[in-house]
């Protein structure tokens, strides 16, 4: 008997907004300050994997960023 819960490969963007008790709205917010701008832009669907959720929490809830180690905003990036 397997008592773990099986993890879904890919979640959609409704099932990640509900999982971080969000709008969709908040969690395209999310998404464009954090992932996407005017040169790369938010396409019409998404599907994201469980470690994305992972990070999309931290962005929902900024009090626990303190937990975590900050990475380079998108504009601090130098290629």
């Amino acid at each position: 008997m397997n008592a773990r819960k099986t993890m879904k490969q890919f979640y959609t963007e409704t099932e990640v907004a509900h999982a971080l008790c969000i709008s969709l709205e908040a969690l395209h917010e999310l998404l464009d300050k954090h992932v996407f701008d005017l040169d790369n832009p938010r396409p019409d669907v998404l599907e994201f994997t469980h470690a994305e959720l992972l990070l999309l929490s931290v962005w929902a809830e900024p009090e626990r960023a303190c937990n975590v180690i900050t990475m380079p905003g998108k504009d601090q990036i130098f290629i």
